[in-house]
């Protein structure tokens, strides 16, 4: 590909669902620690299903497309939609508010399963298109990498400050791990 020529379908659908992991996981994170709204469990397992998504699509950016990159991608994401409808099942009461804050008056958990269903539907669409060269060294391409990966360690630091090196609390409110670091090194 010469400098001046533009990504095939594939190499610029493989950046966009990127492009949206990278939004859903900064958009949890600014409602974490701007908001003070911190993920229960099944949250944490829904990022997890996105994060499984975004390695797929990583590979496929970075070393070539290939129906693994994308098996791995669609096992991530059955994985992670099927953890939001199971959340969105336990509050679906008449009555029952849903856990934590809204946006657009759904929960977070009905937006990660909508946008389960809308990667998995992409991630088919992409294997099937004819010219699945979609390698790319592009700034665009190389930004939503880094990103990437440093969404993908900040989420590990804050669920390790969260939950601690044992189990999350349900219903969250403090950062347990941190006040265990706090009193074993005192800092």
């Amino acid at each position: 590909m010469n400098k001046h020529s533009f990504p095939s379908l594939a190499a610029l659908g493989n950046q966009l669902a990127l492009a949206g992991i990278v939004g859903m996981l900064s958009y949890a994170f600014i409602d974490q620690f701007y908001f003070g709204e911190l993920p229960c469990p099944l949250c944490l397992m829904q990022r997890m299903g996105f994060v499984i998504i975004g390695f797929a699509l990583v590979l496929n950016i970075r070393c070539g497309a290939h129906s693994a990159h994308y098996g791995w991608g669609i096992i991530g994401g059955l994985v992670g939609m099927m953890v939001s409808l199971r959340q969105v099942l336990l509050h679906v009461l008449p009555g029952d508010k849903g856990f934590g804050k809204t946006f657009l008056e759904l929960h977070f958990y009905t937006w990660a399963y909508v946008g389960y269903v809308g990667l998995l539907a992409g991630l088919a669409i992409l294997l099937m298109l004819p010219n699945r060269d979609v390698r790319s060294r592009s700034v665009f391409a190389n930004l939503l990498v880094i990103v990437f990966i440093l969404l993908v360690f900040a989420n590990l630091a804050s669920t390790l400050l969260e939950c601690g090196v044992g189990p999350c609390a349900d219903d969250p409110v403090k950062y347990d791990g941190l006040i265990w670091l706090r009193s074993r090194f005192g800092f």
